[in-house]
């Protein structure tokens, strides 16, 4: 296996990035002959301070865990009238990766307390209510596989498990110990994906079949990359300084460069997130 040497440090903590002032940028995306064309971009923060976690809750309109006067809360950006809000009532913490749930009006989100606690809360879209989803659970990074289970990583000391979550019955399952922090419903199909650390400290990723609960190996991240996502059901997308790359489970086993924003002006590229209709791409990154 082809691997590329990026240079950035792994870490698993919740909340630690090496981004100073992050930014949410948006690009139409398309195929282009040599990767990927990027068009169009915004500045959906244009923000001071922690601006992170994107994820899309309908074509045109995203939500990430935004600055908002010192406090993080769940900010909400329509990409067709251009307009921002914040969702949630204020709390005494802050919250982090906001995403709808999949067949409600609702959005999940981590909320973290002064004290240090961790938990998943519901956020009603019209009113800003909260509500625990799930008790005495330390979540810190989660993904809906539909609205009944939540593929989730739950603090252990300085680690994360692999937690799955059934809503309905309130039970939980560890499936596997030292987890990183990005999970993704894979489009189109019957699995989650997720990573695990090896014993060389980087990570390795795998898909978790929903149905049987069997996990496939796919292939290792880039040294150093924690966030990638699935532009389609066999093509995985990661980010490194300004550089964009493609791992494509049906071709050759390495990452491909595709795009470049360094024309953009954007540097330090972490997560990112597709629109449900693929001809959207989030990015968080830094400006120069």
């Amino acid at each position: 296996m082809k691997k590329l040497l990026f240079l950035f440090t792994l870490t698993t903590s919740f909340f630690s990035f090496s981004q100073e002032n992050p930014e949410v940028y948006v690009f139409d995306i398309a195929p282009a002959y040599e990767g990927l064309e990027l068009l169009n971009m915004q500045n959906v923060s244009n923000n001071e301070g922690y601006d992170n976690q994107p994820s899309f809750i309908s074509n045109e309109t995203l939500v990430f865990a935004g600055n908002n006067q010192g406090q993080t809360d769940i900010s909400e950006y329509s990409l067709a009238s251009k307009l921002q809000k914040w969702i949630n009532q204020k709390t005494e913490g802050g919250e982090y990766s906001p995403q709808k749930f999949p067949s409600s009006n609702s959005i999940a989100a981590v909320r973290l307390d002064k004290d240090g606690l961790q938990r998943l809360y519901n956020y009603n879209l019209k009113t800003g209510k909260s509500s625990e989803i799930i008790e005495n659970l330390q979540v810190a990074y989660f993904a809906f596989y539909n609205d009944k289970k939540i593929l989730s990583t739950v603090l252990d000391d300085d680690k994360m498990d692999l937690v799955l979550i059934d809503l309905n019955s309130k039970n939980t399952d560890t499936l596997f110990y030292n987890a990183g922090r990005s999970l993704q419903k894979v489009p189109n199909t019957n699995s989650m994906s997720y990573s695990l650390v090896n014993e060389e400290d980087n990570l390795d990723l795998y898909l978790l079949d929903m149905d049987s609960n069997e996990s496939f190996f796919v292939t290792e991240l880039p040294i150093g990359i924690q966030d990638y996502v699935w532009i389609n059901d066999t093509q995985i997308l990661v980010g490194s300084g300004s550089r964009l790359y493609i791992y494509d489970t049906l071709g050759e086993p390495e990452w491909t460069g595709v795009a470049s924003l360094e024309e953009y002006g954007i540097k330090n590229i972490t997560r990112m997130a597709i629109s449900p209709d693929g001809k959207k791409l989030a990015v968080v990154a830094e400006p120069k």
